[in-house]
This record gives structure tokens, sequence and C-alpha cells, in this order.
């Protein structure tokens, strides 16, 4: 089953995709892909990814995949992907054509995969090019996911809406 969690920052997405991945692994410990890239340096985003660490790791086993998502996901297994909007900013550089490969690819795979994504496309459109390829690949890469999900939730406030 493949499964995205989409809403605003700290909408409470990454909490209810953890648990839908807890649930969907049936007794077995599923595991956390999480995808931050800490070269920038950012103290303030270090701290988030600590909270998050503490939050699961009772729950999960953790590994840490920056850019080639396919590499870890196996066949029988159940992942959390939390975030694909993280992975986009580390793979920022990359053809679209090559980043929506990897999402085909990993939507053949037989395994259970629980995808988190901010949306980031409500706002204006950013003055800079780098920042409208990010949006623009966002929504994208967004389209590409529901497109193959069995299941698509908009969460606002901690609630989950199911879309499809």
């Amino acid at each position: 089953m493949k499964i995205l969690y989409f809403g605003g920052q700290k909408s409470g997405k990454s909490n209810l995709a953890e648990q839908k991945a807890i649930t969907l692994a049936n007794e077995k410990k599923p595991y956390y892909i999480a995808t931050y890239d800490n070269s920038y340096g950012d103290n303030e985003m270090q701290k988030r990814v600590e909270k998050h660490q503490l939050q699961r790791v009772n729950n999960f086993h953790t590994i840490e995949e920056t850019h080639n998502l396919n590499s870890v996901i196996q066949d029988g297994e159940t992942y959390l992907i939390d975030c694909v909007s993280m992975w986009i900013l580390n793979n920022i550089e990359v053809d679209e054509t090559a980043l929506l490969e990897q999402f085909e690819i990993l939507s053949k795979k037989n395994a259970n995969i629980v995808f988190v994504l901010n949306d980031v496309s409500s706002g204006v459109i950013p003055l800079d090019s780098l920042s409208r390829k990010y949006v623009d690949l966002s929504g994208i890469i967004g389209q590409k996911l529901a497109s193959f999900c069995d299941e698509v939730y908009e969460v606002k406030l901690g609630l989950e809406i199911k879309l499809k």
C-alpha cells in the first residue's frame, strides 16, 4: 500500500503518517527513512530532527537517506519517508525527469510506503528562480505521488482529510 500525507508546516502530518506506518507494519517494526541533510548547519532544524528522533526511537528502524530512496527500500517491508520535501531540496539540482523516475520505481515496489510532503504551493509565486523551482518540483512530485498512492490525506491542524 502507498499512502501520501501532505499539509503545511506543523500541520501534524508526520504524527499521522507515523501512526499509519506502524499500523501497516502489522506487528513488525517499520523503517523510518529520514531525508534531512544537516550539511546546511541549521541549528533550529537540527533541534526539530532530534525531536523527531526521540519520538520514533522505540517504534521504527531509522535509515538516513538523502538522495537515492530506491537504494534502501526492499519488498515486503513498511517504510515512512519523512519527508519528500527535504528530499526535493537535497536533489534540487537533479533533472526533474530523473526525480520522477525514482518515484515511478517506488510505485512498483511491493512494500508499504507512507510519504510525507509539505504543501508549499498555496502561497505567492517566489521571486527567485531556485525557490520557484523548489515549489514547482514539490507540486509536480506531489501530483506524481497522488497518482499512484492508494490513499491521499491532506492534514490541517492535526486532522486528516481523505482525498483518495
